[in-house]
């Protein structure tokens, strides 16, 4: 996979107190062309760190001195290294320390013993989502630098980008076309509701990118064949803030409108959803519009808990759920776009 950023030459530091543990990391990762240091506790790092910034930080949890969930929590903290993804590596696996991980500023967390495949896969998402997003903060000042020519060639790499974050949180969860197939159904749906050309533009890109938190939900609970209980749960809610947190901070439209609809998508129309459990009109219709489009295609798709829904049957529960979980006149434009919606189907089959 090509980018218009080096990701081979991202800088990496490995922190944990035992050697063992930090040359096995080194050694699955350096394959990779990664710029590879090491430290062997939270205080060297917190003073390495940020006279040498890494791209992304690989951090064990019980260390000597000041463990894992501090150093992370002080690198929070400092502007300078609060943007840093710090990805936690340890052989505390219970529910409590996970949550802790994301609670005090981690991306994800990732038990010992580790499968070094699953590794090399984590830190290259988490190093593609970082480096798109410094690229995507980067553009009013790229776009003021350029020619007007170069405007378009500009929009075509930031879709291109917004496409890939989509990407990235797919390989996660549901396999096949699904960000495609709900980017494309938004795209639909938002013509139906009148949209402007501008928008309807933006909304079709944007769909791709909704669930891209869930790439900071650990495969034990995203993957898990069976109910969750209320602690994962309470962990799965939380890719909706994660989403949100790596799509902030930027001024461009689509951005604008990716942080709204990764926000918001989980709310529902009577006011049970979440995160902020908004009702109504009060939830921005492009998340409206995603939370119907979203549901509808999850459905149809296999997933670790249980088979797919029939097309008649995921629309029979989106019918039966209007006015509770979904805005009532979405759902009748919904509807009308079956035809529509059976040619995205087949053109990106799962």
């Amino acid at each position: 996979m090509n980018y218009w950023f080096d990701i081979t030459s991202a800088k990496i530091i490995i922190v944990d107190d035992v050697s063992t543990n930090r040359e096995i990391l080194e050694r699955v990762l350096e394959k990779e062309g990664y710029n590879i240091s090491q430290s062997k506790s939270g205080e060297a790092a917190l003073k390495i760190i940020p006279r040498s910034l890494p791209d992304l930080i690989l951090l064990d949890v019980t260390m000597p001195g000041i463990d894992g969930f501090e150093t992370c929590r002080r690198l929070k903290e400092d502007k300078a290294t609060r943007n840093i993804p710090v990805l936690f590596i340890s052989a505390r696996e219970n529910l409590e320390d996970i949550t802790k991980g994301f609670r005090v500023g981690g991306v994800d967390y990732i038990t010992k013993p580790f499968q070094n495949e699953e590794v090399r896969k984590r830190v290259k998402i988490h190093l593609t989502l970082k480096l798109s997003k410094e690229a995507l903060l980067n553009q009013n000042k790229i776009l003021e630098d350029k020619v007007e020519e170069r405007t378009k060639e500009l929009s075509e790499t930031r879709l291109e980008i917004i496409t890939r974050l989509g990407r990235a949180a797919e390989y996660r969860d549901i396999p096949g076309f699904h960000t495609t197939r709900v980017s494309h159904y938004c795209g639909l749906l938002g013509s139906a509701c009148s949209l402007d050309e501008k928008n309807l533009d933006l909304i079709l890109h944007a769909g791709a990118v909704h669930d891209v938190g869930k790439v900071g939900i650990p495969d034990k609970i995203l993957l898990k064949p069976g109910k969750l209980t209320p602690d994962e749960w309470k962990i799965m809610k939380t890719h909706v803030e994660i989403g949100a947190d790596l799509l902030s901070g930027c001024q461009s439209d689509i951005m604008q409108m990716v942080h709204t609809m990764a926000l918001n998508h989980h709310e529902r129309w009577d006011g049970t959803g979440y995160m902020k459990g908004l009702k109504g009109e009060e939830i921005p219709l492009v998340a409206r519009i995603c939370s119907v489009c979203d549901a509808f295609d999850a459905m149809i798709c296999d997933r670790p808990f249980r088979k797919a829904f029939s097309m008649e049957d995921a629309v029979a529960t989106i019918e039966e759920l209007s006015g509770k979980h979904f805005d009532p006149k979405l759902v009748k434009l919904f509807k009308k776009l079956l035809p529509e919606i059976e040619e995205v189907r087949k053109k990106y089959p799962n």
